[in-house]
């Protein structure tokens, strides 16, 4: 495979209603978007969400990165061992722009398959694509009657298990969690995002405690790598903790103290940096008896999701959970024509869709409606 060329640019498309949390409030993408193609005129489609508060990006950093390795990946990496050997010999480059190799590795891994004609899976020697693949609705940091309304909607279509965002302010966080028992909603089916709150375990303890709601999991209390005080918390209310910030890397697993059974590690493939590193991390946990969710960025588009599948797939024996796959759910528009989006019971069907049997990813993009340029350099 000859890279004629390699371009990125920002991507941002309106939200269909905002969403909040803790760390954020969002009402469009903030990504990045790379479009590589070959000599053939193949093309392929990489997607990476850059966030300061995960992993110290921005669109403009990730950018730069792209811009100051771009000719050098066009020159070198024309198959697919390439892209492995340039991300296993540069890893701490890949640590500290994790969200920008995601884009460029995913557009490569998507034009290696256009040009030799095989799914993702199979140039990865990874199994076909197929089967149901089940979301958790997500509901974010939001009024109290907006929150009823998409409780109501998401049990509409038959969702089971739920994840909600903390405010932190008590009374609101209470409100929510009478909503869902009034709905039947089992705490045991609900995991809690704290994303990141509390600067001490006896400040987390003492607003979780009080809630008195048996979460099944609680995601991010504290501050990012505060492994001994999530442990602590874990403990004193007898729950698991997910780790989402805490958890890039596959390095950062010897961080873990105590047994395993109270961690679940949050995998979204832009933040891990890209397809490889997440199915590396896959591998790793599984040998600690690491249970997994494959989560994703608010605002993903189905390039993404599209990746994650590939993941949740190789971790279905220690998979929890697995989020995203909102497509114009979220969105105003997605990139494609055909968006990767959950329907009843948050249950996704790729077997119906073939998309593990097409050339790369399997995605009919809508080139117009990007707008990308030269890397900047």
């Amino acid at each position: 495979m000859i890279i004629s060329s390699l371009e990125c640019g920002s991507l941002s498309i309106p939200f269909k209603h905002a969403f909040t949390h803790a760390s954020a409030s969002r009402a469009a993408t903030q990504s990045l978007l790379v479009r590589a193609q070959s000599a053939d005129g193949s093309v392929g489609f990489g997607e990476g969400c850059p966030r300061e508060y995960v992993t110290g990006e921005s669109v403009r950093t990730a950018t730069r990165f792209v811009a100051a390795h771009r000719s050098e990946w066009v020159a070198a990496l024309h198959d697919i061992q390439a892209i492995a050997d340039w991300n296993f010999a540069h890893r701490l480059r890949v640590d500290m722009n994790p969200a920008a190799w995601a884009a460029v590795e995913l557009a490569l891994i998507d034009l290696c398959g256009r040009v030799e004609g095989q799914s993702a899976e199979a140039l990865l020697g990874l199994a076909p694509l197929h089967g149901n693949f089940c979301y958790t609705a997500v509901l974010g940091d939001m009024p109290l009657r907006e929150f009823e309304l998409q409780l109501a909607q998401y049990q509409s279509m038959g969702f089971h298990e739920f994840k909600i965002k903390l405010s932190g302010d008590f009374l609101r966080d209470v409100e929510k969690l009478r909503v869902l028992t009034r709905a039947g909603v089992s705490p045991q089916a609900v995991r809690a995002d704290a994303n990141n709150l509390w600067s001490d375990w006896k400040s987390a303890l003492h607003h979780l405690a009080a809630l008195y709601y048996p979460f099944f999991a609680v995601e991010e209390p504290l501050r990012s790598g505060d492994y001994a005080g999530m442990r602590r918390l874990a403990l004193a209310l007898d729950t698991r903790m997910v780790l989402d910030e805490s958890l890039n890397r596959v390095d950062q697993l010897g961080c873990l103290d105590g047994s395993d059974v109270h961690w679940i590690a949050n995998i979204r493939v832009s933040k891990m940096g890209g397809l490889l590193r997440s199915l590396e991390f896959i591998e790793a946990a599984r040998r600690r008896g690491l249970s997994v969710i494959v989560g994703a960025h608010v605002g993903e588009t189905s390039v993404l999701t599209r990746a994650a599948l590939t993941v949740a797939a190789q971790a279905s024996d220690i998979l929890l959970g697995q989020e995203g796959a909102f497509g114009t759910h979220l969105l105003s528009s997605d990139l494609v024509e055909h968006p990767i989006m959950f329907g009843r019971c948050g249950v996704l069907d790729v077997t119906s869709s073939c998309l593990g049997s097409r050339p790369g990813f399997g995605l009919s993009v809508i080139q117009p409606v990007l707008h990308l340029g030269p890397a900047e350099g």
